[in-house]
C-alpha cells in the first residue's frame, strides 16, 4: 500500500452527520490527487458515531470513490464481535480495505490482539486487506512488531500497518520482522518524511490528517519521496511543517488554582481550521469541544505562516470552495464561536 490517503473528518450539522458536506469533501480529495480515503477513523470521530451513522458514512464514501480512488473503512472496536459485524457490512458495501484500531481501554496484550481480534477479522474476510492501526497513545494497548509479523505470515491479507506509535525504533523493528514486502504507512503527518526517507523503515506513504485541508500538497510530498526527489520533497515538507505540528495543540492555561496544561487532540484542530476557512466541518461531537483562545491563536498563527510562505498550496482549496483564504485567516470574525472565551 503506497501513496497519500486522507483520514477524512466527519462533518456535522448540529448533532447529525452532514452527508452533503461529506460528499463535497470527498470530491475535493479525489480531484486533488489523493490515493484513497479512510472513512470513520479516529479523525472521523468514530468513537462518537453511532454504528448506524458509521455504516452510512462508509456506504456513502464507498459509492462515491468506487472506480476512482481506494476506500478504507474504520471498523475497529474494543469488542471483536462488533468489529466483525461492522467489517461484514463495510465489505458488503464494497470497501477496498479495513482499518482495525487496537482495542482501547480493556487493554488486551499483543498476543490477545493478534489471536482474538485481528486474526478473526482477517479469517472471516480473506479477500479484503486488513490494516492494523497501532496507536498506543490513544488506546492503551499495542500490537507489537513480532505479533504483526506472525499475522502477516499466517494471513496474507494483513500486509500493511498504520503506524502511529511515534517510535522510529518500533517502526524499524516492524520492518526487520515483517520484511521488505510488508507496507508500513505513517499515521503521523509530522513523521511521514522521516519514515519514508529512512531505509530501515521505508514507509510507503501516509494516512494523513492535514490532507483534509491540503490534499494536493500532501499528496505531492509523498509522490516526490516515492520518486527519490528529496530536494523538492524537503522544501514542500518544510512549508507544511507548521500545519503538521498542529495535529494536536498544547497550551498552558491560567486558572484560579494555577497553570494547567491543555491538550487539544485530533480532530479538534483540523476541524476548527476547516471551519475558519469555510469548508464543511461543523463542531466536534462531545466530549470534544473547542480550542481555548490560546489554542486558536496558535492554530491561526501556524496556518498564516504556511500561507505567507507558500500561498500556492491553498490555491486548490480556494478554487474548489470559492473562499478567500487570506481574508479568512486574518479577519477575527471567522473565528467567532469556535473557541472558548474563558477557561
Amino acid at each position: 500500500m503506497k501513496g497519500c490517503y486522507t483520514a477524512l473528518i466527519t462533518p456535522f450539522t448540529d448533532t447529525t452527520v452532514d452527508f452533503p458536506g461529506l460528499e463535497k469533501l470527498v470530491e475535493y480529495q479525489i480531484v486533488n490527487g489523493i490515493s484513497g480515503i479512510l472513512v470513520a477513523g479516529t479523525t472521523g470521530e468514530s468513537p462518537t458515531l453511532t454504528w448506524e451513522e458509521q455504516i452510512s458514512a462508509i456506504k456513502t464514501v464507498t459509492k462515491q470513490t468506487k472506480g476512482r480512488v481506494s476506500c478504507i473503512a474504520g471498523t475497529g472496536s474494543n469488542n471483536t464481535e462488533e468489529a466483525l459485524s461492522a467489517t461484514q457490512e463495510a465489505v458488503a458495501a464494497g470497501v477496498d480495505a479495513i482499518l482495525l484500531v487496537d482495542p482501547y481501554y480493556n487493554g488486551p496484550s499483543s498476543l490477545e490482539i493478534r489471536r482474538e481480534y485481528i486474526a478473526p477479522v482477517a479469517e472471516a474476510n480473506p479477500g479484503v486487506k486488513i490494516i492494523p492501526y497501532v496507536i498506543p497513545g490513544r488506546t492503551g494497548a499495542q500490537l507489537m512488531p513480532e505479533d504483526l509479523a506472525i499475522l502477516y505470515k499466517s494471513h496474507p491479507n494483513v500486509d500493511t500497518v498504520k503506524e502511529a506509535t511515534g517510535s522510529l525504533d518500533n517502526m524499524r523493528r516492524t520492518r526487520a520482522c515483517c520484511g521488505p514486502d510488508f507496507s508500513i504507512v505513517s499515521g503521523d503527518d509530522g513523521l511521514t518524511f522521516e519514515m519514508m526517507s529512512d531505509p530501515s523503515i521505508a514507509a510507503g506513504g501516509v494516512i494523513s490528517v492535514y490532507s483534509n485541508l491540503l490534499p494536493r500538497a500532501v499528496s505531492d510530498m509523498v509522490g516526490l519521496l516515492q520518486e527519490d526527489r528529496t530536494v523538492l520533497a524537503t522544501a514542500l515538507a518544510r512549508d507544511l511543517a507548521p500545519l503538521f505540528d498542529m495535529v494536536g495543540i498544547k497550551t498552558t492555561e491560567e486558572t484560579s488554582f494555577g497553570p494547567v496544561l491543555c491538550k487539544a487532540k485530533n480532530p479538534l484542530a483540523i476541524k476548527t481550521l476547516m471551519a475558519v476557512l469555510g469548508l464543511p466541518s461543523g463542531p466536534c461531537r462531545r466530549p470534544l469541544g473547542k480550542l481555548t483562545r490560546n489554542g486558536m491563536d496558535t492554530l491561526i498563527a501556524g496556518a498564516q505562516k504556511v500561507y505567507t510562505t507558500a500561498p500556492k498550496l491553498f490555491a486548490p482549496l480556494a478554487e474548489f470552495f470559492n473562499v478567500d483564504v487570506e481574508a479568512r485567516l486574518t479577519d477575527p470574525k471567522y473565528r467567532e464561536g469556535l473557541y472558548y472565551t474563558e477557561y
